[in-house]
Order: C-alpha cells, then structure tokens, then sequence
C-alpha cells in the first residue's frame, strides 16, 4: 500500500482549519464557562479583553463593544462571574478565546453588582455627604413632582397633598419612569424645574415594581442631576424595602410616593390644632397679666399717695422746717464759738498792743527818718528824735548820750 502524501499548510491555513473545525462543534457555539476574570482591560474601541481563571487553567476572553453596551455592572479583576459565548479560534494569533455575548456576576445579579458599584463610585465623590443635603422648605408654596402621569403613585400624592396642606400649588412634570428613555427625561425635568424655578420643593420617584423596573432611578446621569439641584429634592422610589441610589442622592428619602406627600407638606389639622392650644395658650397668659395688673392697680390705688394727694407735701414741709430749724440751731452754735474765739483773741492782741505799753508811762523813740530807736547808740547828741507817748507825740534834741554795758549788768 503506497503512503498518501503528506499535505504541507501555511500557519494561516492551519490556523483558519482548526478554527473551523470547532465552529464545527455544537457544545462549543453556546458554553457558559464560570472563573475569576484577570488582566481585565477595556480599550478605546469600546471592546473588554479579560482572561477567566481558576485554580487549574485560564482562558483568554474577549466581548465586543456590542455585547458589552448591554452590561448593567462594568467587570473588575477578582470579580467571580458566568461567561456565556462561543470557543473559536483568532486566525491571526493561533489562539483561541471565548467570545462572550453575556456576562453575569456569580452569585449576584448584575443589576446588584451594578448597584454597588455605582454606589460605591458616587460615595467616594461626595455625592452622598450629609452636609450637602439641603433643608426642605417647612410652608412650601409650590410643589413639583417629576414622576409618570399615568401611575397610580401621582394621584396618590395629590391626594395626599390636598387633604393635608391644600394651600401649595402642584405642578406636575411628566416623565417616564421605566426604560431606556427614563433616564434623560427625569435628567431633563430635573434641570428645567431648576432653570425656571418651578417649585420650592421637587419629589422625584414612582410605584413599586422589580429592581428592572425601578433601575432608572439608579442611573448615574439621574443621580448627578438630583445633586446638582438647587430646589430640594425628595426621593421616592418604590416601597418601604426598596433603596435606590436617587435615596442616597436625595436631600430627603420617603419610603414610599404617599410618605413624600407627608413629608413635604404640613398637616393642616395638625396645625390647626396646635394654633388652637397657642390660642389658649396666650388667652390664658393674657388673662393672667390682666389680674396681675389689676391687683396692682388695686394696690396702688390705695396707697396714701392717691387717697391724700397733698400728704407728700405735708410732709415735705414739716421735714423742711425740722431741717432749717437744725440749720439754725447749729449756725447759733457756731457763731456763738467764734465769737468767743474772738473776743479771747482781741484780748490776747490787746494785751500785746505797744499803746497798752503806753498807756503805763512807756514812750516809743523814733529818728528823724522814722526808726524806732533801740539803741542809745543809733543816735548822736544833737540829733532830733520824735517820742511817741499814750496821749501824744514829742520832739525832743538829744543833748547827752550815756552808753551802758548791758553783757555786764
């Protein structure tokens, strides 16, 4: 039996022949593989190049820019998931790769994942900080809502807002709540409500329903815009169970539409009840200060001053006359003292006046120039000198002098 000659392929052709001997393979066109994906990149083409691993094996995957515009989580490195797709092999490299269509978190759904994440990412931005939320408006005038027109959530909240606080204006902007197209037009009710001031308050949100059903209102463009408002917003998404990340955004969370309603507008009978017991309040505070100054009308009105107007007077005048005959009292007394202190001290003088002297034989010399002569030898014989005596005056000429030694005796 002669050999059949070997048949010689390029790398390509080799390449391409085995790629299509297992696109040739069933089990392969649709494989869900699971494993921790690695070496995760998403280049500018919008296509996600990750490779699946455990603790045996790795394969090299890749999911197209189509398939991965359907993600609702964006996959990171160590995340556990379940990649659907097909086993082919790429020409070019010899290789082959799961070309996954679909993947999903393991053990979670996507949505969840998606969920955490943005939550996670919006957190670390501030978006969720308390200190940003702005305080709701206690008597609003006009409130807006942003929610469907169709659903049962809106008649409630109008309802609602009615019966408690009928005095604020409602204004209702219409949007879709559930789809592709909820998210941009919360986003654009939500910035036109801002642009023209359209209430004072905004409650945001819808009914009840299935995480899908409430994801718009976990979309990162709707979450943004409710931070960047200006007029408060209040979120109101589903039932008491259900958070979104609209809740963390929002300055305020209701658990449900209805409890928005409660929230944002006073109760009227409430009110109106505690007016009235300020009412009474401020009668019975009123009616006790009236007493009060009734009494002391009443007192007063008996005092003497009242009873006997010119009694102040009287008084006065009896102090008055007290008071100056003390006056006169004490300036008798104190004229009386420096009388006698000067009659003592005229003696005193008296008695030291030169005319007393005088008066007992004593005369006074003087010179010429008017010197009182103490000294024999302050004149000179034949000098005038001038004797002063009790009842006159002398002129007399010295005709001898006599000087006695006075140190001896």
């Amino acid at each position: 039996m002669a050999e059949q000659p070997q048949m010689i392929f390029s790398v390509s052709e080799a390449n391409n022949f085995i790629k299509a001997l297992l696109d040739q393979v069933p089990q392969l066109q649709a494989i869900f593989v699971r494993g921790e994906i690695s070496n995760y990149k998403l280049y500018p083409s919008g296509h996600h190049y990750f490779t699946l691993k455990d603790a045996e094996g790795a394969m090299r995957c890749v999911m197209f820019k189509g398939n991965a515009f359907k993600l609702r989580f964006r996959p990171e490195n160590g995340m556990k998931v379940i990649a659907f797709g097909r086993v082919s092999v790429f020409p070019r490299d010899g290789a082959y790769q799961l070309y996954v269509s679909e993947l999903t978190a393991e053990g979670v759904g996507d949505l969840h994942v998606a969920f955490e994440q943005l939550k996670a990412k919006l957190d670390a931005e501030g978006l969720f900080d308390p200190a940003h939320k702005k305080p709701l408006p206690r008597y609003p005038k006009t409130i807006a809502i942003i929610t469907s027109s169709a659903g049962a959530a809106v008649h409630d909240m109008i309802r609602i807002l009615n019966a408690r606080w009928p005095l604020s204006k409602v204004k209702l902007l219409p949007v879709r709540v559930q789809g592709a197209e909820a998210p941009p037009e919360i986003v654009g009710a939500l910035r036109y409500a801002n642009k023209w001031n359209v209430g004072d308050v905004i409650i945001t949100g819808r009914g009840g329903g299935s995480i899908e059903d409430l994801w718009a209102f976990n979309d990162e463009r709707v979450a943004r815009a409710i931070y960047e408002s200006e007029i408060p917003v209040i979120s109101a998404v589903g039932h008491e169970p259900d958070v979104t990340i609209a809740d963390y955004v929002a300055d305020a969370r209701a658990s449900t539409p209805s409890n928005a309603a409660e929230i944002v507008a006073p109760d009227q009978k409430e009110l109106r009840r505690r007016l009235a017991v300020l009412d009474g309040r401020m009668e019975q505070s009123e009616s006790a200060r009236i007493e009060a100054l009734q009494a002391r009308l009443t007192e007063l009105s008996q005092k003497r001053v009242m009873t006997d107007p010119m009694a102040f007077i009287s008084d006065k005048r009896m102090l008055l006359d007290y008071t100056r005959n003390n006056l006169v009292s004490v300036a008798e007394k104190q004229l009386g003292e420096r009388q006698r202190n000067y009659a003592a001290l005229c003696a005193a003088l008296d008695a030291l006046s030169p005319l007393k002297v005088l008066g007992r034989g004593y005369a006074v010399a003087r010179t010429a120039d008017g010197a009182v002569v103490k000294s024999a030898a302050d004149v000179e014989v034949g000098s005038k000198i001038d004797l002063s005596l009790s009842d006159g005056r002398l002129g007399c000429v010295v005709e001898s002098r006599t000087l006695e030694d006075t140190d001896n005796g």
